[in-house]
């Protein structure tokens, strides 16, 4: 992973690859301090990679520091990732995704590229094995799973949390059956998929789409794989609600999730009535954390929301 970074910023972390499976993100801004995010705490690095609460004798990040690092996360090819650039965002393998932002470039009032980046998040993929079995019991009624909404706000572990759910109804847990999953994994974050095959246990009964818009993703698993379950990551626009309610006409259950922090986020977004059940995680500062679960009457089942 630290292979992505510019060749000064990485002699910096060789001192500090014992921690490295604890780091959430990487900040990257062209003339600021390099900023971590370690187990939902800020930190900053000095020249000799020793952690340092403030900014004052940080190492800094130089624009040269981010063309580098963004010549190894592209493989020397920007244009190859033109369409994902553009997107503000750049999936990796191992599922982790690089935030880009910059100067863009406008045609005809669209985002054409960004011309130059200036800043880079690079958000680490943790896989949290056993981190839904606590309330699994939760997302089941009468039987049968069902319909579920993780909610949660940006950096809050939500992905993480979808794909271990995903396993769990995939291989089945205690007395609940395992079923056949679809995963359409449009970045390529959940499973991480390698020439297809998904790097992350997303369990034994999962199929994966990756790469693929989530609208014609859902339709083409629904003919071809005939899923019990649709998971997928970040419900969106009208398109992905039109997908979710043909899915379920089909009889498919649905697993994914949406950015937000409440019960009214939930309802502004039109998802309210829509799920079954409804996973409200703590936050970016207790990652992955369910603070509570809600029913489709707005009912508090787990937890405190």
């Amino acid at each position: 992973m630290e292979n992505i970074l510019s060749a000064r910023l990485r002699r910096s972390f060789l001192s500090f690859q014992k921690e490295w499976e604890g780091i959430q993100e990487i900040r990257l801004r062209s003339g600021q301090p390099l900023v971590l995010r370690l187990s939902g705490e800020e930190w900053f690095l000095d020249k000799a990679g020793n952690r340092i609460q403030t900014a004052q004798g940080a190492l800094r990040v130089t624009a040269e520091d981010i063309q580098e690092s963004m010549a190894y996360i592209c493989q020397y090819s920007l244009y190859a990732y033109e369409n994902e650039i553009r997107q503000g965002f750049i999936t990796i393998r191992g599922g982790h995704r690089v935030g880009v932002a910059g100067q863009t470039a406008a045609v005809e009032g669209k985002v054409g590229s960004i011309a130059y980046v200036s800043s880079l998040n690079i958000r680490i993929a943790h896989q949290i094995k056993g981190c839904g079995e606590p309330f699994f019991p939760c997302l089941w009624e009468n039987g049968r799973p069902c319909h579920t909404l993780i909610v949660s706000p940006p950096g809050g572990g939500k992905t993480t949390l979808l794909r271990d759910l995903i396993r769990l109804f995939s291989n089945g847990f205690r007395e609940y059956p395992g079923m056949s999953v679809s995963l359409v994994d449009e970045r390529s974050e959940v499973g991480a998929c390698y020439m297809g095959v998904p790097q992350n246990d997303v369990g034994m009964r999962t199929d994966v789409m990756a790469n693929c818009p989530k609208t014609e993703g859902m339709q083409m698993m629904i003919r071809s794989m005939a899923p019990r379950m649709v998971a997928f990551d970040e419900l969106g626009g009208e398109g992905d609600m039109a997908a979710v309610l043909a899915a379920v006409y089909s009889g498919c259950r649905i697993l994914t999730t949406v950015h937000g922090s409440c019960l009214d986020d939930v309802k502004q977004k039109g998802c309210f009535g829509l799920f079954e059940r409804y996973v409200f995680l703590k936050g970016w500062q207790r990652a992955g954390e369910v603070a509570g679960i809600l029913d489709s009457k707005g009912r508090t089942i787990f937890g405190a929301v």
